[in-house]
């Protein structure tokens, strides 16, 4: 796997502005490895929780292997994906590890980690990223699939995320977040609105 060195782009986000990566409500990828497997999964239902210390759930249904991945390493990432990512997003998304040894291979998943953090894989090519540690709920995890973790570290690539602001507005559409409604069906982040604006 390789390291952040080589992508000057990948800039570390304060933790305290970590929750401005997901509260978008983009489609996000799942990550994660133990002693044996690492997968990546997609997922719809993924927010920030607290501000300090920076936490975030996410929702993850018993049948995938990347909760089960999760349960045991104690570690998992969020990262936000763009539009030209569309296409693996979906097939990670509807390919489960269980059926699908070779899962990321034929989903044209490519992994790297952030140098300290050898433990936590993440995907190449997304816009942002969020390094989480588990905070063990077993009631909401089993009861509500519902998953807790505190982040460690975030970053993202400062062509479009900066100063604690996404810039989708000065970017091409292939950078766009991704947002899944269902059956395959997407809508990508639309145009920036603010109530400063006069109508």
């Amino acid at each position: 796997m390789s390291h952040t060195f080589k992508f000057p782009h990948l800039k570390a986000v304060p933790l305290e502005k970590a929750y401005r990566l997901i509260t978008h409500g983009p489609t996000v990828l799942v990550s994660a490895q133990d002693q044996q497997h690492t997968d990546v999964m997609a997922a719809a239902w993924a927010c920030a929780l607290e501000f300090q210390p920076a936490k975030v759930t996410v929702v993850l249904d018993k049948s995938t292997k990347t909760r089960d991945i999760i349960e045991r390493s104690g570690f998992f990432a969020l990262q936000v994906p763009t539009r030209k990512q569309l296409k693996m997003v979906h097939a990670v998304g509807n390919m489960s590890l269980y059926a699908a040894p070779e899962k990321l291979r034929q989903s044209g998943v490519e992994l790297f980690q952030f140098e300290s953090y050898d433990h936590i894989p993440v995907v190449q090519g997304c816009s942002a990223w969020l390094l989480c540690k588990l905070i063990p709920e077993p009631h909401n995890q089993q009861q509500h699939d519902l998953f807790i973790g505190e982040v460690i570290a975030a970053y993202a690539d400062d062509r479009v995320f900066r100063d604690g602001h996404w810039y989708f507005h000065e970017v091409s559409d292939d950078w766009k977040s991704i947002h899944h409604v269902a059956g395959g069906h997407f809508y990508t982040i639309g145009e920036p609105v603010s109530v400063n604006d006069k109508v």
